[in-house]
């Protein structure tokens, strides 16, 4: 019987030990590490395409130079108007429409200035004289 209190008395400072959090959340829902580094960055899926913000038109509309070579005039959702706010070079990421594809396009994400340096790095992102 005092064997088993001992086994359960160390079951529970070894379970205790593995409990302590290795990461923070920060305010974007990103996980940063204890170093300052950003861990998860939404990549592209699907169709989705990364791009430059070039231009603002108005009425959330965007010029886009995405990095498959196209131009594109993009929108904010009305979803996410109040949510998203863009400046010129800002890095986000486009989702084509299905009819004119090519042309137009919504914004589904826009990156934060660390996440954007970790897609350089990773190479998601070109220079802007390659594209």
């Amino acid at each position: 019987m005092v064997d088993e209190i001992k086994d359960r008395e160390e079951f529970e400072d070894e379970s205790e030990e593995k409990e302590q959090p290795t990461s923070q959340q920060s305010a974007s829902g990103q996980a940063i590490s204890p170093t300052g580094f950003v861990e998860r960055v939404k990549l592209p899926r699907g169709n989705q395409v990364l791009g430059i913000l070039e231009q603002r038109l108005g009425a959330s509309r965007l010029l886009v130079k995405c990095f498959d070579g196209k131009s594109r005039t993009c929108r904010v959702p009305g979803r996410m108007k109040r949510r998203l706010w863009l400046r010129e070079g800002d890095v986000v990421l486009v989702e084509p429409w299905e009819h004119q594809g090519d042309e137009k396009g919504d914004v589904v994400f826009k990156y934060t200035p660390t996440a954007a340096q970790w897609l350089k790095r990773k190479g998601y992102i070109k220079i802007e004289a390659e594209f």
